[in-house]
């Protein structure tokens, strides 16, 4: 498998790097901070804006606990998950209007009854988050659907990969796996730069970085490598309350990052002739090059010797090389301070 089919866009191996802006609970379920996510992410020029859809009762319990309490007015988990929630009609319409700005619409589903939203919403790829990577029940939700489906790794082991790719695989549903780290945020030793390469070699599958370091430096190192996904958050400010901020960019952060990555697959994309490029930059060259010069002014039949040429810019004249030639010989006309020594000043 080398190509995803994002609604008759192409993820290749050879084709630019796929951005993701995770919003995720960033709006802290407000339907308007949601779409003011859309406006300000569509104007950074990533390919797809990604939620996360949230069924409380399909979903959580009252056992579920925090990873991290920091809404005050949420008892429980499930509370938390509750006040995330949008209608189905807020969802449809969210779709349509990030459509309308130019943007690819994914959201996380996080119950079967979540997918089944999602998929007559029409999103073209299922991305699955790390805890639900041997969540069977809902994988097999999705599979029957037969989009691509986007898998991070944040938590699991080769063992458990092996297992959901397996599932995957014999279903005939093409995927991609984003190498993860589930911490919030993850250090710059946590990154796990060499998976990227270690799972393009044991999935033969394109390879993408979901990243939590809140930086654009580890989205940057990794589509060097060959990531050809990358996902990252965004928050208007780090500032902003909420369990994801520090693990986020903010939006002047994310439209850093989509440049970065464009201008360096502009390069990646056209091998230098180093030889080539040399020829190309002859006048520059020249400029900067050295000529010898004489030092002094010197009357006719003067002796050329070591300590009467200097050499300075720009190039064009002779060489050092060929200078120490002419040491001894005579020259044949009055030269000036700054002239240039030519092989016509002596008797050869």
């Amino acid at each position: 498998m080398n190509q995803l089919n994002f609604k008759k866009k192409f993820v290749e191996q050879n084709s630019s790097c796929y951005i993701i802006a995770e919003i995720g609970q960033a709006h802290d379920g407000s339907l308007g901070s949601a779409y003011a996510y859309i406006d300000a992410v569509a104007e950074t020029g990533v390919n797809a804006i990604k939620f996360q859809t949230h069924i409380a009762s399909a979903e959580s319990t009252k056992h579920e606990k925090f990873r991290v309490k920091v809404f005050p007015q949420d008892e429980t988990r499930y509370d938390y998950w509750k006040r995330m929630e949008f209608t189905p009609q807020q969802w449809k319409d969210i779709a349509v209007y990030t459509r309308e700005k130019g943007l690819e619409f994914l959201s996380t589903p996080f119950s079967i009854e979540a997918v089944h939203l999602l998929e007559e919403i029409g999103v073209p790829a299922w991305k699955i988050g790390s805890g639900d990577i041997s969540n069977y029940a809902l994988l097999e939700e999705i599979l029957k659907t037969g989009k691509p489906i986007l898998l991070s790794s944040g938590m699991s082991s080769f063992e458990e990969l092996d297992s959901t790719i397996q599932m995957i695989t014999q279903a005939g549903v093409d995927y991609a796996l984003f190498q993860c780290t589930t911490s919030y945020p993850c250090s710059a030793e946590s990154i796990g730069y060499n998976v990227i390469g270690e799972m393009k070699e044991r999935y033969n599958c394109l390879v993408g970085l979901s990243d939590h370091s809140g930086t654009i430096f580890p989205s940057l190192a990794a589509m060097t490598l060959g990531a050809k996904l990358i996902e990252v958050h965004a928050v208007f400010s780090k500032r902003c309350f909420g369990p994801d901020t520090l693990s986020s960019l903010n939006i002047e952060e994310l439209q850093q990052l989509v440049v970065g990555i464009r201008f360096i697959e502009k390069g990646l994309a056209n091998p230098v002739d180093k030889s080539e490029a040399a020829k190309s930059r002859g006048d520059t060259k020249q400029l900067f090059a050295r000529s010898a010069f004489y030092n002094a002014n010197f009357p006719k039949g003067s002796r050329l010797e070591e300590n009467h040429f200097s050499m300075k810019k720009p190039g064009g004249g002779l060489s050092f090389e060929q200078v120490k030639t002419l040491l001894g010989k005579t020259i044949n006309k009055d030269r000036s301070f700054d002239d240039f020594i030519e092989l016509g000043d002596f008797t050869l």
